[in-house]
């Protein structure tokens, strides 16, 4: 691969514990702040295993298009492997989304293209039409579609980061529990960890305002990179110990909780984690420990509804 020295800065994220955020009488937790990787976010992981595994088989060439539909972040990660690998990438983007998200994939020389929104937020209809919009240009001569909600290598590349928190724990984990977009970031850091023989809960969040999971009905949101209006196709429900609805607004107070008091910086996806493992980490008690992510920078949301 051309250049791909500049992907080996992917991975090995630090693992720190939030001894700030923990109840009186609970247990610990711990965060993994994925905000490291080279675009500030987790989706790194996967935008190497997706290309570089179809580079690998041929199916993609440098220069050949990468398309799919994005909120940013996954988008951005394809954008950094596509031009680390001479690929071109087009993104099919919306404005209910953060700006800052699509100046990131334009950085990296990405083609954005923008689905309106009409204000109503992050609803099913919107993904729906970006979808569509996706597929139609993946169909065209010398394109491929990263197929980010159905490629095995989406979920396989966030195994590692199951066996990083497994190391740094040393096997100590009871608990894991991340908000859900595709699934595959808390299914495949799940198989990490029992690849290193851990065996631990796995509790997978959703949006309180599109409870699609625990209800049956998606809603308008505003959290990016979750509540994706459909069933996660990673998502293994016979793995998982529960799925719970986490008030969007707590979840973004927690996000600003987080800056001032532990110096955490991250978007709304983050918050609803750090609420759902303080309540979890109260339930299950001293002695245990609860590990979740900071899925990204929160540099990518100044300016937005988060931090103002």
């Amino acid at each position: 691969m051309r250049g791909d020295e500049t992907l080996t800065a992917v991975g090995n994220t630090p693992l720190v514990r939030l001894r700030a955020l923990e109840p009186e009488g609970g247990a610990e937790i711990w965060i993994k702040l994925e905000g490291g990787n080279p675009t500030g976010s987790y989706k790194d992981r996967m935008a190497i295993s997706v290309l570089g595994g179809a580079m690998r088989r041929g199916d993609l060439r440098p220069g050949d298009r990468v398309v799919e539909y994005t909120g940013g972040s996954t988008g951005t990660a394809l954008a950094f492997v596509s031009a680390v690998l001479g690929l071109r990438f087009t993104a099919v983007f919306s404005d209910a989304f953060s700006a800052s998200k699509r100046q990131a994939m334009a950085a990296f020389g990405a083609e954005v293209l923008v689905e309106e929104s009409h204000g109503q937020g992050i609803t099913p209809d919107l993904i729906q039409r970006m979808k569509a919009r996706a597929f139609a240009l993946a169909g065209e001569p010398g394109s491929y579609y990263a197929d980010q909600f159905g490629s095995p290598e989406v979920r396989a590349g966030y195994e590692p980061m199951g066996r990083e928190i497994a190391e740094a724990l040393g096997g100590q984990v009871d608990a894991l529990v991340s908000a859900v977009g595709t699934g595959a970031a808390l299914m495949g850091a799940a198989d990490g960890l029992t690849q290193a023989g851990v065996t631990a809960q796995v509790i997978a969040l959703e949006p309180l305002q599109s409870p699609l999971l625990t209800t049956g009905k998606g809603g308008a949101h505003r959290v990016e990179g979750v509540g994706v209006g459909f069933e996660p196709p990673f998502l293994d429900r016979g793995r998982l110990s529960d799925i719970r609805a986490i008030d969007q607004e707590q979840g973004f107070e927690m996000c600003r909780r987080l800056a001032r008091e532990t110096g955490v910086f991250g978007g709304g996806s983050t918050g609803l984690n750090v609420v759902a493992a303080i309540q979890l980490a109260q339930e299950i008690g001293p002695g245990k420990r609860v590990v979740t992510f900071c899925c990204d920078n929160g540099g990518k949301y100044l300016g937005g509804h988060i931090y103002g």
